[in-house]
């Protein structure tokens, strides 16, 4: 363990090098999401590559590079692509890139994702925010040994995804006539897609929207004491919910189609928390 906390030592002190005015929010960019960085002002791209630990992007849609720039007159990193369980990861490697934005100094964290539609009042192109998760991932990234120094041996993860953030996020989506619904993520391992009979299972239990990411990740943002915000771009429909296959040409197809909306909710909202902190000074 203490091997790990060198890793996040010796990779924070690889983008501290690169940057002048270090982020208090951090984006995690799902699948297809990443043009956001295009709205960046004076960005600086990190390969992941170029990153002392860091694993490797496989996945179609994740560029695999961490992007530090300005985005309504705040500073901001974001991860354009991240790492999953099904790539063959620990979720150590997974969450690493997490541990380094709270090393750097970052407060908030927004996660997005592709997610599919359990919930049948939903279509492709809409977004959810996430109120809560189900993790059936069948991991904990917090197995092992407890670093002290970041967060307690017991996470209470009551208020997961914070309040304030939520009500911002659903004034922003109220302001740019967005219907942003309200929902439950399902964590899954994948890389398989669900079964109909899965799916039913999930909707039964109180999901939502199903996918293979953003759980490890928030369950180490809240570890590290991160506000978080999550938001899921319902890129297809779960199985069985229409009668089609489904592909991950679709997922990347859906996140390209609502990339002008995508981009305009996430800047009102970086827009917003700005208003929102300088009332707080």
């Amino acid at each position: 363990m203490e091997d790990f906390l060198l890793k996040v030592e010796e990779a924070t002190l690889k983008i501290k090098d690169k940057v002048s005015s270090l982020p208090k929010i951090g984006i995690v960019l799902g699948s297809g999401l990443g043009m956001l960085v295009d709205e960046f002002e004076e960005k600086c791209f990190i390969d992941y590559a170029s990153i002392p630990h860091f694993p490797t992007t496989t996945v179609v849609g994740h560029s695999g590079k961490f992007v530090l720039g300005e985005i309504e007159q705040q500073p901001v990193i974001a991860m354009q692509g991240r790492f999953h369980l099904y790539e063959g990861y620990k979720p150590m490697d997974v969450t690493l890139p997490i541990y380094v934005m709270k090393e750097l100094g970052v407060e908030k964290l927004i996660v997005t994702n592709a997610a599919g539609g359990i919930n049948k009042l939903f279509n492709v192109g809409d977004f959810m925010l996430i109120e809560d998760h189900i993790n059936l991932m069948g991991i904990n990234p917090l197995v092992g040994v407890n670093f002290e120094n970041l967060g307690e041996r017991f996470v209470d993860m009551s208020n997961t995804y914070s309040k304030d953030l939520k009500r911002i996020a659903l004034d922003t989506a109220k302001d740019l006539n967005i219907n942003l619904h309200k929902g439950v993520y399902v964590g899954v391992l994948g890389p398989s897609y669900e079964t109909p009979a899965e799916i039913r299972m999930l909707k039964i239990i109180g999901g939502d929207a199903v996918g293979m990411s953003t759980i490890p990740e928030v369950i180490v943002a809240r570890y590290a004491q991160m506000e978080v915000l999550g938001i899921s771009c319902i890129t297809n429909m779960a199985a069985g919910i229409l009668e089609k296959p489904l592909s991950h040409k679709e997922v990347m197809e859906t996140a390209n189609r609502v990339k002008p909306q995508f981009c305009s909710f996430i800047k009102s909202i970086l827009s917003s928390l700005k208003k929102h902190d300088d009332m707080k000074v």
